[in-house]
């Protein structure tokens, strides 16, 4: 075919339809049509002149798929490595591909483009599918990363859930049993991620209780708060900005290390400069 340097207005207009069409693929929590899979994951392996296995088993979560395939086998595998609907970010280049720029040779996805909207993970043999379901729910922060303060960030009918905070997995006691998560265990995480997470949903202000500060710059505004330094176990000397809202509730803030007083670091976190910077004033 010839070659293609360029896109149309109209092609690149329509980028749009298919990242909306694949976002709604891949973060569906609706239950699958097994039936359906059936005859998507047959096609796949039609598709590369494969035999297609004569056993389809369903399992409700990647848990369960995992048990199931040690069950059956004996095999225990890490886990599921065919991806089904989480395949989409990249299916849905191939999609565009094909129908806006009409590359026949994008045709050889189609099986797995549909197995995509009908199935979660599934798990391949030679004479056997496992076929997993879909979560029943996914929750995201205002940055699209899995996250959820109350509860499980991605949960299966099952039971089987991900716990995360802001993309990060974490272990489900911090979340359920939150209140076993005090400063000292917040500190004591040996992971420096996991760590800094603890610290987060502790509140890093509890933090700084518990760790020896220096007063970098106090302004008289309490608003605007006190720039403090102290030295974090195994990470060093970090800065904060301790300041008390509107509300009156205390909170304590990161800051970069080259603030010099409250007043810039409390403009950083507003994404302005120091001289930028007018905070209202409450009387």
């Amino acid at each position: 075919m010839e070659k293609i340097d360029k896109l149309t207005k109209e092609q690149i207009a329509a980028f749009p339809k298919y990242r909306e069409k694949w976002i709604k693929i891949g973060l569906s929590t609706k239950p699958i049509d097994f039936e359906k899979a059936k005859e998507a994951v047959i096609r796949v392996y039609q598709e590369v002149n494969l035999t297609p296995p004569g056993e389809f088993h369903y399992a409700c979560s990647p848990i369960a798929g995992l048990e199931t395939v040690y069950r059956l086998t004996g095999e225990k595998i890490n886990h599921p490595y065919t991806t089904g609907c989480h395949d989409a970010a990249w299916l849905s280049f191939y999609d565009f591909m094909l129908t806006e720029l009409k590359i026949e040779e994008c045709n050889k996805l189609v099986p797995l483009m549909e197995l995509a909207k009908v199935c979660g993970w599934w798990i391949p043999f030679d004479k056997m599918v496992v076929i997993e379901d879909r979560p029943t729910k996914i929750v995201f922060d205002n940055n699209n990363l899995s996250h959820n303060e109350k509860g499980a960030s991605i949960e299966y009918s099952d039971g089987f859930s991900v716990f995360s905070w802001h993309g990060v997995k974490i272990p489900e006691e911090w979340i359920i049993s939150r209140d076993k998560l005090t400063p000292e265990v917040a500190i004591a995480e040996n992971n420096l991620e996991l760590r800094r997470i603890a610290c987060e949903i502790v509140g890093w202000d509890n933090i700084l209780n518990k760790l020896s500060s220096v007063v970098i710059d106090r302004n008289k505004d309490p608003q605007i708060g006190e720039l403090i330094e102290v030295d974090i176990p195994s990470i060093g000397r970090e800065k904060f900005l301790r300041v008390i809202c509107g509300t009156g509730r205390k909170f304590a803030l990161p800051v970069p290390p080259e603030m010099k007083t409250a007043l810039e670091a409390n403009a950083w976190t507003y994404a302005l400069g120091s001289l930028e910077y007018k905070p209202e004033v409450r009387t």
